[in-house]
């Protein structure tokens, strides 16, 4: 723990939407533990707002899939090498890379070697796919710091030193809300809170939101002719930019659809169901109890040598903990927009099905419940340096 002599300097490396808002998270609360500490790295507006001091943003590398990494490899290289300097530079004694483990298990290995304590704060999804990265990561990382249950007894039975600190979505999303939020966004829209909302998430990357949202839309489309009541809420992501977002949007044509950016978990209170791809978004929609569809398409290349490497059943978070599927899942070829409206509509045809899977997601909510993740990380992180 820090004592009067020097204060802790502490790296966080995060490369993807979901890894900024964990490392902002995780950085207040090692603030609020030792408040001098000097805290800096690779982030985005979430981690800045922070007061993690940026030396690298990370909208340069962040994209998802094999070929995508392939054209954006100048961009990565390039701040693989200034992080690397930085290090050299400043010589921080705990680097905490979080998540994005293809960049950051080459950092953290490049941080070991010079003597720099590591703490990775989400795991890399070893269980999932290429299993003997475990045995680089216990040569390499002190600790690892996990956000689901089955992830600990993984690591512990690899001999790498874990805890199991929750998952912040918990704490960030209540179980119960209010409607509010979502009724002043559809009512600015000129929309009818009183009629029922279908929620559409495509993802926070420009890589796959073009991908996914024109499948969305003609989904919206085909239901919005069927079913003339409904009307649909879009989720954009902080990290598209709106005119971005708008130049896709041919689809929406004719379809009661309101557009809005932060609050996602709160704008899914008063929806009837929803389609999300997959990732953070799926599990913090899961953990509102939200009965939804879950949809993912990349690259055909990145999908097909995906799919030869990963050794899941499945790819919806919750279905992962759950260990059975939950919530449906249409990848790649099955994501198409009658795929999407047939899922859908069982949902809500069906009041007993979709209270069904809002209490198996409330369910994997409670397997999910720590006591406090982020002061629970940041006591972890802390407990590394050595004044």
């Amino acid at each position: 723990m820090p004592g009067p002599d020097r204060t802790p300097k502490i790296m966080i490396t995060a490369g993807e939407t979901s890894g900024d808002l964990l490392g902002a998270g995780l950085a207040n609360a090692i603030q609020a533990i030792a408040p001098d500490a000097e805290l800096f790295g690779m982030g985005g507006e979430a981690m800045s707002a922070a007061g993690v001091r940026l030396v690298q943003d990370s909208r340069t590398v962040s994209v998802v899939g094999i070929v995508e990494v392939l054209a954006h490899l100048s961009d990565i290289r390039a701040a693989m090498t200034r992080l690397k300097a930085v290090i050299d530079e400043e010589k921080p004694d705990i680097l905490v890379p979080v998540d994005f483990p293809d960049f950051n298990l080459r950092l953290a290995s490049y941080a070991h070697s010079r003597g720099v304590r590591v703490v990775y704060f989400v795991s890399p999804q070893v269980w999932a796919w290429r299993k003997r990265r475990v045995h680089k990561i216990r040569k390499i990382v002190d600790h690892m710091l996990v956000l689901l249950p089955f992830e600990e007894r993984f690591y512990r039975e690899a001999g790498v030193p874990v805890t199991f600190v929750g998952h912040p979505v918990v704490e960030r999303v209540p179980a119960q809300g209010g409607t509010e939020v979502l009724e002043s966004v559809l009512e600015n829209a000129g929309l009818d809170p009183a009629r029922p909302t279908v929620a559409l998430a495509p993802g926070s990357r420009k890589s796959e939101v073009g991908k996914i949202l024109p499948p969305l839309l003609e989904t919206a489309g085909l239901l919005h002719r069927k079913r003339p009541e409904l009307q649909f809420l879009l989720s954009r992501a902080p990290g598209i930019e709106p005119a971005w977002l708008a130049s896709r949007m041919d689809g929406a044509a004719g379809i009661d659809l309101a557009v809005h950016c932060g609050d996602f978990p709160e704008l899914l209170r008063g929806c009837r169901a929803g389609v999300v791809a997959s990732g953070t978004a799926c599990l913090e929609a899961a953990m509102t109890g939200l009965p939804m569809v879950v949809v993912y398409r990349m690259n055909r290349l990145s999908y097909f040598l995906g799919r030869m490497l990963v050794q899941v059943d499945h790819v919806a978070m919750p279905n992962l903990i759950a260990g059975h599927r939950v919530l449906a899942e249409l990848v790649q070829g099955e994501c198409r927009p009658d795929r999407i409206a047939e899922e859908l509509s069982l949902l809500l045809d069906s009041p007993e099905r979709a209270a069904g899977v809002r209490a198996a997601l409330l369910g994997i909510r409670d397997q999910l419940q720590g006591r406090g993740a982020y002061p629970r990380a940041a006591e972890a992180v802390l407990n590394h340096w050595n004044p």
